[in-house]
């Protein structure tokens, strides 16, 4: 089997999960408390081993829609009670972070879950931590390339010689702890900018596309592209992963049923934001059919899944799978579906089918 620095087979597929600790409520339509939310998270992480899912990822926000701000303390709960899941972040926003501080977490996350931590690093889709942490949103794209620079030497766990224009120089400085294995794995999360797609190629990380509208195979020429960037650097061809939302239920129809009122109440609060007109129930089916929804029955989501993994010739998938204020109770059985039927039917797809994994 050919692997890579980052620890990730080239040749095989891993099939994960991704949670944002939404903010959810009941079965009977009751607001949950973020305490309780992030409880349910835990123990949505504990099944995801237990069932055989490859990797669990939970997201960073800092809105009153989502419970999660610190997710390396909820990872490192789960890892407490679990054997053999990765854990991560879907992402870490770097941007507005520590480049230190979050080497320094995510080595303890690591030696917690026996190797098993890995960070996926990003900007974000939302900008509240910039006003929080008292960061001008003018400098946005100067604070990822210099903590992204910084991180890049920090994850290699020796001194460290760097000097950037946003904080204090180090100049031959160790940072502790170290972590067993040497290496923390890690990767950054894009959601469509060439230039990130290059940038993530420059400091040789792998590749995390979020895909959450429209087709899948729109991204293929990023994936194209990441490759040619390695290619050109003279470095070794490394991973991508796609983060794409999605809903498993019994059937089609109870899927799209349950998912429906709680994606178009998300969708819509986001949309009044941002300038988007509200979510129609033929745009929402539209995005189940052919879209980046990898939602219905564990067969559909298997097809679908195993379809994108074709498509773009990637690594890992990892299934977006809560949505706003779906309630603990629907997310523990679609999560229970994943891992006991729709992760060895994908496997049995592409197995059928072995380009799928070595593109």
């Amino acid at each position: 089997m050919t692997t890579v620095p980052n620890h990730i087979p080239l040749d095989g597929v891993e099939l994960g999960l991704d949670t944002f600790g939404d903010k959810s409520v009941d079965l009977d339509g009751n607001p949950v408390s973020y305490g309780q939310v992030i409880r349910d998270v835990v123990e949505q992480g504990v099944l995801a081993d237990s069932v055989g899912v490859d990797f669990f990822g939970v997201g960073e926000h800092h809105r009153d829609d989502f419970a999660i701000s610190s997710p390396e303390l909820v990872l490192a709960a789960i890892a407490a009670r679990t054997e053999r899941i990765h854990l991560g972040t879907a992402v870490t926003v770097l941007s507005s972070d520590e480049p230190v501080r979050v080497f320094e977490r995510f080595a303890t996350l690591d030696a917690i879950s026996k190797g098993r931590g890995e960070i996926i690093l990003g900007r974000g889709s939302f900008t509240e931590s910039f006003p929080l942490y008292g960061l001008n949103l003018g400098d946005y794209e100067r604070l990822f390339e210099e903590k992204l620079e910084l991180l890049h030497e920090l994850l290699k766990e020796g001194p460290v010689t760097w000097e950037g224009t946003l904080r204090a120089p180090m100049k031959n400085q160790e940072v502790y702890p170290k972590t067993d294995s040497g290496s923390i794995r890690a990767w950054v999360g894009v959601g469509g900018s060439p230039e990130s797609v290059v940038r993530a190629a420059r400091y040789g990380f792998p590749l995390t596309l979020a895909i959450i509208g429209g087709a899948p195979v729109r991204f293929a020429p990023y994936v194209d592209l990441f490759h040619r960037a390695l290619a050109q650097q003279n470095m070794p061809d490394l991973p991508v992963a796609v983060h794409s939302p999605g809903f498993v239920a019994d059937t089609d129809q109870e899927a799209a049923d349950i998912l429906w009122p709680h994606q178009k109440a998300m969708f819509d609060r986001i949309g009044r934001e941002r300038g988007w007109g509200p979510m129609t129930r033929e745009h929402f089916e539209a995005e189940i059919a052919s879209g980046a929804q990898h939602t219905g029955s564990p067969e559909t989501v298997a097809r679908k899944i195993a379809d994108t993994v074709r498509t773009l010739g990637i690594q890992r998938f990892d299934l977006k799978y809560s949505a706003g204020t779906i309630p603990h109770e629907h997310l523990m059985h679609a999560i229970e579906l994943y891992g006991t039927v729709v992760i060895p039917r994908v496997r049995e797809l592409l197995a059928e089918d072995p380009i799928a994994a070595t593109a």
